[in-house]
């Protein structure tokens, strides 16, 4: 694992240190790792919606297309003896 040395206000420091204290993590290092991985998450999702919000309109989701996943989901269904 590599190392990385922030510096942060006194203020952050000691609002870091008290998510550390009241949240459960070990140490500082597990706290900032969990919000790195919070934002790439968040980045992913981003560009899953902008991709989403880009690409062509897909047909209406009335009452015949939910009818029609629901008919798929039966079909594939194990059948109960």
């Amino acid at each position: 694992m590599s190392t990385m040395n922030i510096s942060l206000p006194a203020t952050l420091k000691a609002f870091v240190d008290a998510q550390v204290t009241e949240r459960g993590y070990g140490t500082s290092s597990e706290y900032v790792r969990e919000l790195i991985r919070k934002d790439q998450e968040r980045l992913h999702l981003r560009g899953l919606l902008l991709a989403g919000a880009e690409s062509p309109a897909g047909p209406p989701a009335d009452a015949a297309y939910f009818e029609g996943l629901r008919a798929r989901v039966r079909d594939a269904a194990p059948t109960r003896r």
